[in-house]
């Protein structure tokens, strides 16, 4: 009889001891994930157990009705069968996206990702797990192509996502949480022969056929195009996310080292000196356009987004073109803008810049309002 295949898991994400929390839905690929965990974990079947606590949790999201309820028992009565403690929370996307004007995907990972956090900081977990996969990746890195997206967003699904500093509610330290995808080098296709192998079977949901939801088409329609140019594009979109991540961290360092000399607090005042505003909701900086000259273009552009983000502002890569025609740079992409003394922009969030005969100074209105702004 021939030996079962296993999934190529990152077990490196995992460190024995620690208790492991695997966020199941009842798709293919959160279940499969569950059972090459348990298996991993299984000191009868392999010479080295991964030596980790494991668990499940499950997000009801308050859609699909009766479908919904259909998965939850699944998950329910399968983790029971394996032996696995289960949690399992309701959240209402619905009342979410009134809220925070947000759409339905956006809205649904928020929520479900603030009751990963949850586990963590509740110390009923030390690493919650999702499932994602290859496919997943190179589908985030073209959604992200397609709406001209920063290097961060390029870098697509990271392997790893840290929350330092929370609390511990019984011993009143500190502890990091992790939220980890052992997955992401894994195709779809190979989750499928994991699980029919087993004969365990899983829940679909109706709604990732539903083309209206930009994923879904990126998923059925342009993927498949895409392949047929390069049968190997899932796994070169996943290089190019590991790529723009390692020139992510590069440069974010590189900026933390020269953005405090370029980029300044407040407004400068007569007789020299800056003012601070102290008013809720009201902040300011400035760049300094020679200072800016002096750097590298790409060391530029990270710079003057970085200003931004100090008021709480992400902008786009059009909206940082503008302000490099405005502090006199590229002028030719936006020839519109000008670099006088005086020019004024309004980008996106209620951020404002201005033109001085030395700086480029950035100011917003409602830091409350643009706090709540969507990254781009």
């Amino acid at each position: 009889m021939a030996k079962a295949s296993t999934l190529a898991l990152d077990c490196s994400l995992m460190r024995p001891g620690e208790r492991v929390c695997v966020a199941v839905s009842g798709g293919a690929d959160s279940v499969a994930l569950l059972l090459a965990l348990q298996e991993a974990n299984d000191s009868n079947r392999l010479k080295e157990s991964l030596g980790i606590v494991l668990s499940a949790v499950h997000v009801h999201h308050g859609l699909r009705g009766a479908e919904a309820d259909a998965d939850e028992a699944f998950v329910r009565e399968l983790c029971e069968r394996l032996s696995v403690p289960v949690v399992v929370e309701r959240v209402d996307v619905a009342a979410r996206q009134s809220e925070e004007r947000e759409g339905l995907e956006e809205a649904a990972r928020e929520l479900r990702y603030g009751v990963f956090w949850r586990l963590i900081e509740d110390g009923k977990a030390d690493v919650v797990a999702t499932a994602h996969t290859l496919d997943d990746q190179a589908e985030t890195v073209v959604m992200k192509l397609l709406r001209g997206a920063w290097t961060e967003g390029i870098g697509g699904i990271a392997p790893e996502m840290e929350r330092s500093g929370i609390s511990d509610q019984r011993s009143a330290g500190k502890l990091n949480g992790r939220i980890v995808r052992p997955m992401l080098g894994v195709r779809r296709a190979e989750v499928e022969s994991f699980l029919r192998e087993r004969g365990q079977t899983w829940r679909e949901d109706a709604t990732n056929e539903d083309v209206s939801l930009t994923r879904n088409r990126v998923r059925h329609e342009l993927m498949p195009r895409l392949r047929e140019f390069n049968p190997g594009v899932d796994a070169a979109l996943a290089r190019l996310a590991e790529i723009a991540r390692d020139e992510e961290a590069f440069w974010r360092a590189e900026v933390e080292r020269v953005a405090p000399q370029v980029v300044l607090p407040g407004k400068p005042v007569r007789g020299g000196g800056r003012a601070v505003g102290t008013v809720t909701g009201n902040s300011s900086c400035a760049v300094e356009v020679e200072r800016l000259r002096a750097l590298a273009p790409a060391l530029r552009r990270r710079v003057l987004r970085t200003a931004a983000r100090s008021l709480g502002c992400r902008i786009s890569a059009d909206e940082t073109a503008k302000l490099l025609a405005l502090a006199g740079f590229a002028a030719h992409v936006h020839p519109a803008v000008g670099s006088k003394p005086g020019t004024r922009l309004e980008l996106g969030g209620g951020l404002r810049a201005e033109r001085t005969a030395r700086e480029i100074q950035l100011r917003v209105e409602n830091a409350s309002f643009v706090a709540r702004a969507g990254g781009r």
